[in-house]
């Protein structure tokens, strides 16, 4: 259980980072990372306060510029590219705190999504010609969402505040989804359900999902793989039984998280 563990056989690398590098100021906020992603294995990210992982995820998603290192996606050097192009290669990014208008409905975010994404997309255009309503509906179908199209996302609680954000990023068709501590704010009665929705929409889409999570439980149940890190780099990597029950992670890592 390694860094440098791969996935399995069927899967292949969607995203490589070699090497990657930053500080910020004395703090080594990643030394020396490498990882492979693998295509359509779920990899979760845990570790303690302060050990790199949102680091990471910026880095990934164009954020951050790393110091030293190579980000491959697909194969393709996409290292320091801006946020924008990279969804436009396929990598899209679901926040902590849902990146919605809330003062705005439902329907009227997937249509600024949509109309945010189009290449040929002028100021003064319509946005609901923009994006095809029936696409909007299939997307907020597959959240569980459809229902409330016509609500302002201001009266909404946190957990579809979640959903309508991971039909957001579903939007911008994405091959990889980068999300960082996606049940944060979601009422514990509900995380499970949550994850189940969002999962089963990954998996319709056909996205493969990296995640930060501090919730053990929800690791233990929707990923593939895990991924252990502290200090800005990876410590262990392999299946969520494996890494769980490593004694070492139960001392510095889950002990601290609970």
């Amino acid at each position: 259980m390694t860094g440098s563990a791969s996935g399995s056989n069927s899967s292949k690398a969607l995203l490589q980072a070699k090497d990657l590098e930053i500080r910020f100021g004395g703090v080594i906020a990643a030394s020396g990372i490498n990882i492979e992603i693998m295509e359509h294995r779920n990899l979760a990210i845990i570790g303690p306060n302060g050990a790199g992982k949102t680091t990471f995820l910026n880095m990934c998603t164009g954020y951050l510029k790393p110091k030293a290192g190579t980000i491959l996606f697909d194969g393709e050097d996409v290292t320091g590219i801006a946020p924008r192009k990279l969804v436009r290669k396929g990598v899209a990014r679901a926040f902590q705190i849902p990146q919605l208008f809330t003062e705005h409905t439902v329907l009227e975010n997937m249509l600024m999504a949509g109309a945010a994404q189009a290449r040929n997309w002028a100021p003064l255009t319509r946005i609901d010609r923009i994006s095809q309503r029936a696409d909007v509906a299939h997307l907020l179908d597959m959240v569980r969402c459809a229902h409330l199209a016509d609500r302002r996302v201001s009266e909404l609680p946190e957990g579809q505040r979640k959903l309508i954000d991971i039909a957001l990023a579903l939007a911008l068709k994405p091959r990889l989804l980068f999300m960082d501590e996606p049940t944060s704010g979601v009422a514990s009665s509900e995380k499970f359900e949550v994850l189940e929705i969002i999962s089963g929409a990954l998996q319709e889409a056909k996205v493969t999902a990296v995640f930060v999570e501090h919730d053990m439980g929800i690791v233990e149940r929707f990923a593939d793989e895990v991924a252990v890190w502290n200090r800005g780099n990876v410590l262990f990597r392999g299946a969520p039984d494996d890494i769980l029950n490593h004694p070492d992670v139960i001392r510095d890592v889950i002990g601290e998280e609970l």
